[in-house]
C-alpha cells in the first residue's frame, strides 16, 4: 500500500526484453537502500524488485502490467515516480493507493498559471471508476486531487514543489499517464451495484 507522496525520482538505465516480460534497469537515490522482493511503485505500478547493484535496481513488468499502463512507453532516460510502500506507523498524508493501475489517460492541456499549473486529463471512463470534484486520484503515482470532473475528463492543479519533484516537470501535451482512482470509490460503486439494483414494477 502507498500514499501517492513521491519520494525519488528514477531514471530508466537500460531494457530488456525476455518473452513477454520486460526488465527495467532504473537508478535513483534510493535504489541502494531497497531490498530484493520489496514493492516499490513506479509511476503508480506496484513492482518488486528483483536485483540491486549499486544505485540501480531492477523490476519486472508482465504482459498485463504492460498493457493496462504506460509502462511499455519507457524508454532509456525516461524519467520515473518512485515511492516505497507506506509503513504501518506512518503518517497517511496523501490517500489510500494500492499500485493498481486502473487504466491510461492522455494528457490534453496545460496550463501555466504564474506560479502552478493545471493539468487536463482524458480517459475512457467506467461505472466502477468514478471521480468526484476535490476527491482524490492517482496519475503517475502521485496522489491528486480532482478538479471539475466531466464525462471522460478531469484536471488536476499542481504545486512548485510537486512540479519540481515529480515527473510533471516533463510532462506534456499527448502523454499517456497511469491512472488509479479512489479505491473507497470503487468499492462503493461495486456495492451499489450489486445490491442496490433496480426493482421492476409490473
Amino acid at each position: 500500500m502507498f500514499t501517492g507522496i513521491i519520494e525519488s525520482r528514477g531514471t530508466v538505465q537500460n531494457i530488456h526484453q525476455e518473452g513477454s516480460n520486460v526488465h527495467f534497469n532504473i537508478a535513483s537515490d534510493i535504489s541502494s537502500a531497497l531490498k530484493i522482493d520489496q514493492s516499490l511503485s513506479h509511476n503508480g505500478v506496484c513492482l518488486t524488485v528483483v536485483g540491486i547493484k549499486d544505485n540501480v535496481h531492477t523490476v519486472t513488468a508482465v504482459e498485463e502490467t504492460l498493457k493496462r499502463s504506460n509502462l511499455g512507453q519507457w524508454q532509456v532516460g525516461s524519467l520515473v515516480n518512485l515511492e516505497r510502500a507506506m509503513l504501518s506507523n506512518g503518517r497517511l498524508d496523501g490517500h489510500i493507493v494500492q499500485g493498481h493501475v486502473d487504466g491510461t489517460a492522455h494528457c490534453i492541456k496545460v496550463e501555466d498559471r504564474d506560479g502552478s499549473w493545471n493539468f487536463h486529463f482524458q480517459y475512457t471512463p467506467t461505472e466502477e471508476h468514478l471521480l468526484v470534484d476535490k476527491g482524490s486520484v492517482c496519475i503517475n503515482g502521485v496522489s491528486l486531487t480532482v478538479v471539475s470532473p466531466a464525462e471522460d475528463r478531469f484536471s488536476v492543479a499542481i504545486i512548485p514543489y510537486t512540479f519540481e519533484h515529480t515527473t510533471f516537470q516533463s510532462l506534456q501535451e499527448g502523454d499517456l499517464v497511469n491512472l488509479e482512482f479512489d479505491v473507497i470509490g470503487k468499492y462503493i460503486a461495486q456495492y451499489a451495484k450489486l445490491y442496490f439494483k433496480p426493482t421492476l414494477v409490473p
